[in-house]
């Protein structure tokens, strides 16, 4: 959807270097055929024209709370009157300083009062810009995590060339991606899988050798998040099962934190009669300890064994249980013969969908923030997705699953 033809958007800009990209933003809001409503601080007229923003979204930027004149009874109200009128409110570029400001609930400018006021159930999102080291303070990500928690949608920064001169993370995207991802959040939502129960398990499981040593693997759990996100969004009741990670919980999902193999297991089980959808992401350890030590093992020779067994296959079992209303989606990381080894993952664990992932290709795998998947569905087809942030495939993946609730039998969508 590019048509956001009388939608009505609240756009903070805060002062950061990137707010010079702000007019071209504003002009593909009124292409559009929206209506902007510019609310900005102080600091952000020092890097972005109030005339140009006015001129170009056809309505005067708000800064302060108060009118400039006591005769001018309807301002004094604007702050209550914008949060009631906008169908949602943008922050970009959002400074460190703003951020604090929104996640601890300070109300003391246009920007921060519209922010609180906007209704219920109205999408927000945020663009964090700023330097590398700054993103990525402790502080910063607490403040971020707040707001995700309040069911903002908080996208991460890109990496390029920095004001500073450095290179790393804090560029805000361009003004067509800033576009694109509003039109999507005000586009509306098909509830597709209303009333449909979706279990996601994400992340690494450890498996302790000692009171402080264990086995794991590179996951972040980020695909097993982005996957419980779309299918709260798409209206089912998800319950997501995760590996350590301190990402924050998606909105409007039930978490359930676990550690080893046989703990997701124990808690994956639970559901198995009831769930609609399984969506195995977790990276689980195939094997665990056969003993761990209590304490802390020391170090008195030059060689350590320790004897291995095998963890429960949560797939495998899940896939043996499944009824034919039920639907399975498992992934496979792969290097080698991976078309082979992915089919013969289908197979063998009775899954509907299969979610090919070669972790030697760039951009894909295991920590990034994107992704490129080749789906293989029961029916023998296939299809390949193309480099994607991880949240886009996601929603893929439960598209096919809300396909499958259509349909007598699992196919491509080409098909």
């Amino acid at each position: 959807m590019n048509d956001l033809s009388g939608k009505r958007i609240l756009l903070g800009v805060s002062g950061g270097i990137a707010a010079y990209k702000l007019p071209h933003l504003v002009r593909l809001f009124k292409k559009s055929g929206a209506e902007v409503q510019v609310v900005m601080t102080k600091s952000a007229a020092m890097f972005v024209s109030p005339l140009a923003l006015a001129t170009l979204s056809g309505r005067a930027v708000l800064s302060e709370i108060f009118p400039n004149s006591a005769s001018d009874q309807e301002s004094w109200t604007n702050h209550i009157r914008l949060g009631e009128w906008a169908d949602g409110f943008v922050l970009a570029p959002a400074t460190a300083n703003v951020v604090a400001k929104l996640a601890n609930g300070f109300a003391d400018d246009m920007l921060s009062v519209c922010f609180l006021t906007l209704r219920p159930n109205k999408p927000k999102l945020i663009f964090p810009s700023m330097d590398g080291e700054m993103f990525d303070a402790p502080a910063v990500q607490r403040n971020l995590n707040v707001l995700r928690e309040q069911g903002c949608l908080v996208i991460e920064p890109e990496v390029g060339e920095l004001a500073s001169g450095l290179v790393g993370k804090g560029r805000l995207p361009e003004p067509e991606k800033i576009f694109a991802l509003v039109c999507d959040a005000l586009s509306p939502k098909e509830k597709t899988l209303a009333g449909k129960q979706v279990v996601v398990t994400a992340g690494a499981t450890r498996e302790k050798i000692d009171g402080v040593r264990f086995i794991s693997n590179y996951s972040s759990g980020k695909m097993g998040f982005a996957l419980a996100e779309a299918a709260a969004e798409l209206g089912a009741e998800t319950i997501l099962i995760t590996g350590k990670t301190s990402l924050p919980t998606p909105p409007n999902v039930k978490r359930i934190d676990v550690e080893s193999a046989e703990e997701m297991f124990r808690e994956a089980t639970r559901y198995f009669e009831t769930l609609d959808v399984f969506v195995a992401a977790a990276a689980v350890a195939d094997y665990r300890p056969a003993e761990t030590h209590q304490g802390k093992l020391k170090k008195s020779a030059d060689a350590l064994e320790l004897r291995l067994v095998k963890n429960p296959d949560i797939l495998l079992e899940f896939g043996k249980r499944k009824k034919s209303h039920q639907l399975s989606v498992g992934f496979a990381l792969e290097i080698e013969n991976a078309l082979e080894n992915a089919r013969a993952k289908l197979a063998a664990k009775n899954c509907d969908i299969v979610a090919l992932n070669r972790a030697n290709e760039e951009g894909a795998g295991f920590e990034s923030e994107t992704n490129r998947l080749t789906l293989l569905f029961k029916d023998g087809s296939c299809e390949q997705l193309p480099l994607q942030t991880k949240r886009e495939i996601a929603k893929e993946i439960l598209k096919k699953a809300s396909f499958f609730f259509r349909k007598t039998s699992l196919t491509s969508p080409e098909r």
